[in-house]
């Protein structure tokens, strides 16, 4: 693999399924469930609770299940949803060779769930697809929460590429159950393999994952410019959060997105590492409450 798409697979694979039959049904948190037809693919999504929307948006090899913590606390005074992206949970996977859009299926599915203006939450390749969102739609967003973010087009360091190298590896000999050892296994995680109840849940959804961005080309169609360098044209409130504990290169995403965006906040969760809404949910779920009703 040459040094461009090396950098390509570290950026939108780390932080950067088939789906069942259509229709609606009822979720675990009482709400309603079902699959979105848009753009040509098919999403899974979650609904609870009236009010503004909030789309909550998850990490790479996860699904809708890392938001438990906030889902039905969210649901208490907003309108909230939650789905699984191309590939992830029980949406469909892309489809290769044909290019899709991240932020395109994210704007599509708020206007089929009739949630325009959202409050949009991401946590990771989730903040990543919420900054692309707000870059692509500019009117789209109500305001944004990007958590231990990705941001689209960062230079990451020496030491993050060296730790995912052997992930990118495993995928190419289509070794899936080994680049899923060597995901959870990464010191992204070490904060989270510290609380069991976290580690279990993390495991389980990586468990269930298919595997797909590991062992294929994703033929996600990045948004151009890269984020990186437009973060000044976000017009939506931005709130940045990151886990006291996350790897360096989150915290300098963290104070670039706060130094560069308009108004952006910026606050640390005390003693959390990259899935902070996970492992400290009650400071993420006041941090979060405080933003959304900030009037």
């Amino acid at each position: 693999m040459n040094r461009r798409r090396f950098l390509a697979a570290g950026s939108t694979l780390a932080l950067a399924a088939c789906a069942g039959p259509g229709g609606t049904g009822s979720s675990a948190s009482g709400g309603s469930s079902g699959f979105a037809d848009v753009n040509g693919t098919r999403l899974y999504y979650e609904v609870a609770g009236s009010g503004e929307p909030v789309i909550l948006v998850h990490a790479f090899t996860l699904d809708t299940r890392m938001w438990d913590d906030q889902f039905e606390v969210l649901a208490r005074s907003f309108r909230v949803i939650r789905y699984d992206a191309r590939g992830f949970g029980k949406s469909a996977p892309p489809k290769p060779g044909e290019p899709y859009s991240n932020a395109a299926d994210l704007a599509a599915l708020a206007d089929k769930l009739d949630a325009r203006k959202p409050h949009v939450v991401g946590l990771s390749m989730g903040g990543r697809f919420t900054l692309d969102y707000a870059l692509t739609y500019p009117d789209g967003p109500r305001s944004l929460i990007v958590i231990d973010s990705v941001v689209g087009g960062w230079q990451w360091s020496r030491e993050w590429l060296a730790a995912y190298a052997p992930i990118v590896d495993a995928g190419r000999r289509h070794d899936v159950a080994r680049a899923k050892l060597l995901w959870l296994g990464l010191p992204l995680f070490a904060p989270a393999r510290q609380k069991p109840e976290v580690e279990a849940r993390l495991k389980q959804m990586v468990d269930d994952y298919s595997g797909w961005h590991f062992v294929n080309q994703n033929p996600e169609r990045a948004v151009s410019p890269p984020a990186v360098g437009r973060l000044g044209s976000v017009r939506a409130p931005t709130l940045v959060l990151v886990g006291e504990r996350d790897l360096p290169d989150f915290q300098r995403t963290a104070e670039r997105l706060e130094r560069e965006i308009p108004g952006a906040r910026r606050a640390t969760i005390a003693g959390a590492g990259h899935m902070a809404n996970m492992e400290a949910p009650e400071a993420v779920n006041k941090a979060l409450a405080g933003f959304l009703n900030r009037g």
